[in-house]
């Protein structure tokens, strides 16, 4: 396409930010507070450049208008200024920046020495480079109206906004997938398909959803991305994602067609229409231009110390609490406004249902602490659309005291990294009391209950894209990332996992058995616990990575999943060179069950109200036809102690939890546990079932004596995880397996779960 206009720029308008076409032309304004000029770089078919400076400035927007250039036109800026890194300024013209409010984003980043800002290779000195790196670094495009109808045009329904299934917190299960490995072996897409927004959208994928039972899709980040350039120059790429160059326009690499907008609103529109939400993974903490010593591609060249942390003694570096080189300047109302402004964008014309924050903590240092209160926090609270959306934090940052798990104020959820780390020590054998877990499994009061908040404010999970997948969890006890080129350093090293005999894949049928039974455990806690669960994509059917814990650079068969049906991977070898081969075979065994036993456990979510809190625990006494909320027992059927509850030591853990929900309440202890609990114990609703959960992780068979009355005046049987074919699950839900009385005494075997459901006394 030829740049369809010459000359000089109208005055235009500064606001809306961005390039913003009206039929006739476009309206360009740049927030650059400290340049000097501003200019709107327009490539023709031949990549051809012609340079048009803002004429007006209105406070520290530059802005002008431009006739006869619409959509699909290339374009990019250069922003002219003082090049002076020991104040904090890094203009420097020669280099085209993105437009960070650009739709949509062409070409790639290829690594040249031009793409760097600074010259003589000293990002500390006062030289620029002079060199132009329009040749090296990808381009924006002029994109169409907000597209209201851009896909009832296609006969495809509704717009995305407008049909969102409105799941509450309460009834949501989220489900973590990456776009492009989710379905890049999926056998049953077309080719053209796979690894493609439009690949997320089709039927087989919808079905799989539907069966597992999940109600909101997280997407690994889908906004524009690069990969870094010392990745590059190793032949890989940032696969994950977590490197955002455009906050406003959908990855491109994952459009099956030339129309990534319009693809990813039938996306979201095919899953609304299927009843499931679409969460985005958002990277706003920090961008893909790095450290002082990386790139200049976009923000860095229109304002470097109005959109990133600098030193304030040398501001010639920056302050990073991301580890990605660079930190962005929350204290900024440019960088509040650019963040805000992208959400409300993905929220009303792409059709999201909500947002995960990648480090969440950076978001709310205010300047270098964390902040409840801080601006970017504030302005979503504010803002009407966006506080009606799931927020959801990571919340956590590299900075000092960056680790803020239950810190966030209402309405925020957030990941909860303690429940991870509990679950799994609890699971593979490594030390954590039983107060520890009972918190855990039954929403995380002791971090979550302030502010009015819910247990939904925790969102629990085991296993995600970053770390181990569930089955190399219960299979390695050590990483094995040598397949990324860092010498197996990158990645986390204490992933509380463990390989039970052998390190990998086996033919072992006892070590097998083992693997089998830890992850069916590990998922029914999971799915049984209060909070909100979070399962990642595969997990459901032993998906692997071969033992590769970092899996951010591999853009093949290790990250994508295996999919039963699609062409088998090749077996990793076991110990050092277990991370070598491609991920896929299950090393803990071929498990058919495993996901009935997932999907049998979500629908029982759904269909018993206890296992859906709504408030927190608080415990309390029990009497005939007045049962606490949740009762604590030992293995033989007595109520625990507050020295069994304080057990350093999880062997047998048993809880009885009543139909009834309180109105308001607290994780209850022990009725004899010290407690500042003032409501009254929950009463049980009727002769509704409660229900009663044994998590047995131990080692050894056991047994467990079932409660008498009040609590219940018989149990059926609804689950064992150690039945290896699960034989009548789910339909075990109307059909118990087995009816018990009180008293009985129960085989409990090593490492599983047991659900009943306790019927009450009339």
């Amino acid at each position: 396409m030829s740049p369809r206009s010459s000359g000089d720029p109208r005055p235009g308008r500064p606001s809306p930010l961005g390039v913003i076409w009206d039929g006739a032309g476009v309206n360009i304004a740049v927030a650059a507070p400290g340049a000097e000029a501003v200019e709107f770089c327009l490539f023709d078919d031949a990549d051809r450049e012609s340079r048009h400076r803002l004429p007006e400035r209105d406070g520290e927007v530059w802005h002008g208008y431009l006739p006869g250039v619409g959509p699909g036109q290339r374009y990019g800026l250069r922003a002219h200024g003082p090049y002076d890194p020991g104040r904090g300024q890094r203009y420097n013209p020669a280099k085209l920046l993105v437009d960070p409010y650009a739709r949509l984003l062409t070409g790639a980043l290829r690594p040249d020495p031009a793409i760097y800002g600074f010259g003589g290779g000293d990002p500390y000195g006062y030289e620029p480079d002079a060199r132009d790196s329009a040749p090296f670094v990808p381009r924006c495009v002029v994109a169409g109206p907000a597209r209201r109808d851009g896909t009832r045009r296609r006969g495809r329904g509704r717009h995305p906004a407008d049909n969102r299934p409105g799941i509450p917190w309460s009834q949501t299960v989220l489900y973590e997938a990456h776009v492009r490995g989710f379905t890049r072996l999926h056998p049953g897409l077309p080719a053209r398909l796979r690894g493609t927004y439009a690949g997320l959208a089709h039927p087989a994928v919808v079905d799989h959803l539907h069966r597992v039972g999940v109600t909101a899709l997280e997407l690994l980040p889908v906004q524009a991305s690069v990969s870094e350039p010392a990745l590059l120059e190793r032949s890989r790429i940032n696969y994950w994602g977590y490197n955002t160059l455009g906050f406003f326009a959908p990855h491109a690499a994952y459009a099956a067609t030339g129309d990534p907008i319009g693809e990813f609103q039938t996306m979201v529109a095919t899953l609304h229409a299927a009843g499931i939400e679409v969460i985005l993974d958002v990277v706003y903490n920090h961008s893909a231009e790095g450290s002082e010593r990386g790139p200049t591609l976009s923000l860095r060249g229109l304002d470097n110390a109005t959109y990133y942390r600098v030193e304030p003694t040398d501001p010639r570096r920056y302050r990073d609490v991301t580890g990605c080189g660079n930190t962005l300047n929350m204290t900024s109302p440019h960088v509040v406004k650019l963040i805000c402004d992208s959400l409300r964008y993905w929220v009303s014309e792409m059709g999201v249902d909500g947002f995960r924050f990648d480090l969440a903590t950076a978001l709310a240092r205010n300047p270098d602490a964390f902040d409840p209160t801080a601006g970017l926090l504030t302005a979503i609270h504010a803002d009407p659309l966006l506080s009606s959306v799931k927020l959801i934090a990571e919340p956590w940052d590299v900075g000092w005291g960056g680790y803020q798990v239950g810190s966030f104020p209402a309405p925020w959820a957030e990941w909860n990294g303690r429940y991870r780390d509990t679950v799994r020590d609890v699971w593979n054998g490594r030390t954590s009391g039983v107060a520890d877990l009972g918190y855990r499994v039954t929403g995380s009061s002791d971090l979550f209950e302030h502010g009015g908040r819910r247990p939904w404010a925790s969102v629990n999970f085991v296993t995600a894209h970053d770390g181990f997948p569930l089955a190399d969890l219960v299979s390695y006890a050590e990483k094995h990332n040598e397949a990324n080129g860092e010498g197996n350093r990158d990645g986390e090293s204490d992933n509380r996992s463990s390989n039970y005999g052998a390190e990998g894949p086996t033919d072992d049928p006892t070590i097998l058995s083992t693997r089998r039974r830890v992850r069916r455990g590990l998922l029914a806690t999971l799915l049984l616990s209060a909070g909100v669960p979070m399962l990642l994509a595969g997990d459901e059917f032993g998906r692997s990575q071969g033992g590769n814990n970092n899996a951010y650079c591999q853009d093949n068969p290790v990250s994508w999943l295996a999919w039963p049906g699609s062409e088998p991977r090749p077996r990793a070898g076991a110990g050092a060179a277990a991370g070598a081969g491609a991920g896929g075979r299950d090393p803990a065994g071929p498990d058919p069950a495993l996901l009935r036993l997932v999907s049998g456990l979500i629908s029982l979510r759904r269909l018993e109200p206890a296992l859906r809190r709504e408030v927190f625990f608080h415990g309390g006494e029990s009497g005939p036809g007045r049962l606490a909320d949740i009762t604590w027992f030992r293995a033989d059927g007595q109520v625990m102690s507050t020295a069994d509850w304080n057990a350093p030591k999880v062997v047998t853990l048993v809880a009885h939890i009543a139909a009834g929900a309180p109105s308001s309440a607290r994780m209850g202890a022990p009725s004899d546990a010290p407690s500042d609990a003032t409501e009254e114990a929950g009463r049980d609703g009727g002769c509704a079932p409660g229900v009663l959960g044994v998590i047995h992780p131990d080692g050894a068979d056991t047994t467990v004596t079932l409660p008498a009355a009040p609590w219940a005046q018989r149990y059926d049987l609804l689950l064992d995880t150690a039945d290896e074919d699960l034989a009548g699950f789910p339909a075990t839900l109307a059909d118990p397996r087995r009816t018990l009385l009180p008293g009985a005494v129960v085989p409990v075997r090593a490492r599983s779960v047991l659900l009943l459901r306790a019927h009450p006394p009339a």
